[in-house]
C-alpha cells in the first residue's frame, strides 16, 4: 500500500439557500415535500448492515397535520440492542485498524452526498417529520450536517498532527486509539444534524457505535443512516437502534464493553444515564467516557445603552425561531425600564406579523411544537401564568391541537424575577421579561447568573462597552456559548463550538476538535534507537 502525509480537503461552512420566492431551490423543495406527501416510508433498524424489523409498528406523523402519516418506523427491544452491540464489537477492529484518512473519505462523501443528491429529500422530511420551516431545516438538516461532516475530518488531521517532541536518539509520538468497546450515541428529537454527529463522530476516530435516535426524529434519522451507508460506511460501525430508551439502557450500561455516551436530551435523563454508569462503573472494561449537552434557560440581558430595535430582533429570533425548541433557545430576558416602552411596541408589532401554521406554506415563521407531550407541558405553563397575578400574558398566549401542535409565540411580562417561567427550561415559544431599574444593572447581573441552574447560551445587549464587560465577567459562568449584541442561537461549525456546563452538560463542544478528543485514547510510545547497556549514570563515577 502506498504512503503519504495527506492532506485533507479545507473545509468551508456550507452555503445556505434562502429559498426565495421563484428560486430554483424552492422549487426543488416543494417537489421534494409534495413526493414525501404522497407516499409513505418505512423505517427498520440497520444492526451490521441488515435490516432488522421490530414487533411493534409505529406511525410517523406530520406534527402540524398530526392526522396524517408519513409511514411507520418498527421498533425492537432489547434483544435488538444486544444485538447491534454485538454487531459494534464486531466490526470494531477491522474499522479501527482501517487507515485514517479512508474513514475520513467515507464522511467526506457523505458530506457531497447531503449537499447534492440528498439535500432537498433531507430538508424535507425534517421539515415534515420534526416541522421546521424551510430555512429552519437548511440550516440544519443540510448545512450545519454537512459541517459537521467536514470539519470533523479537518479537526481529526488536527489531533492526528500533534505530536510530542523529541529528545536525540528518541523518537516519540502518539497513537490516538479508539476507545476500548462501544459507543452509544442517544440523539434528540430538534436538529438533524446534531441526531447524525453524534453517532459519526466518535465513528470517524475509530470507534464503532449503537445509535438509538428519539422516536420523533426516525423519518429523517432513516435517511441520514442511508446516505452514510451510500457513502461506504462499513457494516456494523453505526447500527440503528429503534427501541425503548429505559429497556435499551439497561442493555447498554450493563454491558461491559460500554464505553462511552455521546448524548443530548434533557437534563432529568443524562443525570440518570450518569447515575446508572455510576452504578455499574466497577463492571466495565474501562471508565466510560460521558459526554453530554442538555437542557438550557438561556438569558438575554439588555444594558441601558442597547439599541431597543437590534433588542427586540435577536428576542424575537432567539425565542421563537422553530418555536423555541432549541436548547439554546432566548426563554428569559432582562430588560431596563428605560428601554421597555419601545421594546414592547416594536416587540408587539414584530409578533403580530408573525404567520402561523404548516411548514409547506413558506410564509409561516412559526410551525408546531413536536408532539402531543410538549404541546401539553408548554402550555401548561401558559394557562399557569395567565392565572398569576404576578403575570401579564403581552402577546400570544393561545394554542390549539385540533389539527396540528400549534402555540402561538408567548410573551410573559412578570414582576417576579424567579417566577417559574424565569427558572425552569419550557422547550417552547414562551418568553419571560423581567423589566428592571436602570439603577440596578449590576444587581440584575448577579440576579442573571443565580436564577438558573443551567449554563448553555446567553446574550448581552450594549452599546456602553464597559457595561457590556462588567456583563461578560459576572456571568462568565452562566453560558458556554455567549453572544454580544446578537440571538442567543445560531452556533455555526467551525465558527462558535458548541456547548454548556453546570446543568446543561459537560461542554464538549460540538463542531471542534475538543469533542473529538474525547473519543479516543491515547497511547504514548516512545522509541529509543541506540539502546543503554549499563546501568550506571555518570554520578555514581568516584
Amino acid at each position: 500500500m502506498s504512503s503519504g502525509v495527506f492532506q485533507v480537503p479545507t473545509p468551508i461552512n456550507e452555503p445556505i439557500l434562502q429559498y426565495g420566492a421563484n428560486s430554483a431551490e424552492r422549487t426543488k423543495l416543494k417537489q421534494a415535500l409534495s413526493d414525501l406527501r404522497n407516499q409513505q416510508i418505512d423505517v427498520q433498524m440497520r444492526i451490521a448492515g441488515r435490516s432488522v424489523k421490530g414487533a411493534k409498528k409505529v406511525a410517523m406523523t406530520c406534527p402540524h397535520d398530526h392526522q396524517h402519516v408519513l409511514g411507520h418506523y418498527y421498533e425492537g427491544g432489547k434483544a435488538e440492542v444486544a444485538q447491534a452491540i454485538d454487531a459494534a464489537l464486531e466490526a470494531r477492529s477491522a474499522w479501527a485498524s482501517m487507515p485514517w484518512e479512508d474513514r475520513a473519505a467515507i464522511f467526506l462523501k457523505a458530506a457531497d452526498l447531503s449537499a447534492t443528491k440528498y439535500r432537498m429529500q433531507l430538508n424535507a422530511r425534517t421539515m415534515l417529520g420534526q416541522s421546521k420551516n424551510a430555512y429552519q431545516a437548511e440550516i440544519d438538516a443540510a448545512c450545519e450536517w454537512i459541517d459537521f461532516l467536514r470539519f470533523n475530518v479537518h479537526y481529526a488531521q488536527q489531533i492526528y498532527s500533534e505530536q510530542p517532541i523529541s529528545s536525540p536518539g528518541v523518537w516519540n509520538r502518539l497513537e490516538y486509539r479508539p476507545l476500548e468497546g462501544f459507543v452509544y450515541a442517544l440523539t434528540p428529537f430538534n436538529f438533524t444534524a446534531i441526531a447524525g454527529n453524534l453517532p459519526a463522530a466518535p465513528a470517524l476516530m475509530g470507534n464503532t457505535v449503537v445509535w438509538k435516535p428519539s422516536p420523533t426524529q426516525v423519518y429523517s434519522a432513516g435517511l441520514l443512516m442511508e446516505i452514510l451507508e451510500e457513502a461506504g460506511l462499513p457494516a456494523g460501525v453505526i447500527n440503528l437502534v429503534l427501541a425503548d430508551g429505559p429497556e435499551a439502557g439497561e442493555v447498554v450500561f450493563s454491558h461491559r464493553d460500554f464505553a462511552g455516551i455521546h448524548f443530548t436530551g434533557s437534563t432529568g435523563v443524562f443525570q440518570t444515564i450518569w447515575k446508572n454508569i455510576g452504578q455499574n462503573i466497577a463492571n466495565y472494561k474501562s471508565y466510560p467516557r460521558i459526554v453530554g449537552e442538555t437542557g438550557g434557560k438561556d438569558f438575554v440581558v439588555a444594558h441601558s445603552s442597547a439599541d431597543p430595535q437590534a433588542l427586540v430582533t435577536g428576542l424575537v429570533r432567539g425565542a421563537f425561531e422553530y418555536q423555541g425548541q432549541k436548547c439554546s433557545a432566548a426563554s428569559r430576558a432582562y430588560i431596563p425600564a428605560s428601554l421597555w416602552p419601545a421594546v414592547e411596541k416594536q416587540l408587539k408589532a414584530d409578533l403580530a406579523a408573525i404567520k402561523m401554521g404548516g411548514t409547506e406554506d413558506f410564509e409561516n415563521f412559526v410551525n408546531a411544537v413536536i408532539d402531543a407531550k410538549a404541546f401539553a407541558k408548554i402550555t401548561s405553563y401558559i394557562s399557569e401564568a395567565k392565572k398569576s397575578p404576578e403575570v401579564t400574558v403581552i402577546s400570544g398566549g393561545n394554542f390549539d391541537d385540533s389539527k396540528g401542535y400549534f402555540v402561538e409565540p408567548t410573551v410573559l411580562l412578570t414582576s417576579n424575577p424567579t417566577y417559574r417561567t424565569m427558572v425552569e427550561e419550557i422547550f417552547g415559544p414562551v418568553l419571560t421579561i423581567y423589566v428592571y431599574n436602570d439603577a440596578d444593572w449590576n444587581s440584575v447581573l448577579t440576579l442573571v447568573d443565580s436564577t438558573s441552574a443551567y449554563a448553555l447560551t446567553g446574550a448581552i445587549f450594549a452599546q456602553d462597552k464597559y457595561a457590556m464587560l462588567e456583563a461578560m465577567k459576572v456571568l462568565e459562568n452562566a453560558a458556554g456559548n455567549l453572544y454580544l449584541n446578537d440571538k442567543c442561537t445560531g452556533a455555526v461549525v467551525g465558527q462558535q463550538p458548541f456547548g454548556g456546563a453546570r446543568a446543561s452538560g459537560t461542554n464538549d463542544k460540538a463542531g471542534s476538535y475538543l469533542n473529538l478528543l474525547r473519543w479516543v485514547s491515547p497511547r504514548t510510545v516512545k522509541e529509543v534507537f541506540v539502546s543503554p547497556t549499563d546501568f550506571r549514570y555518570p554520578f555514581l563515577e568516584k
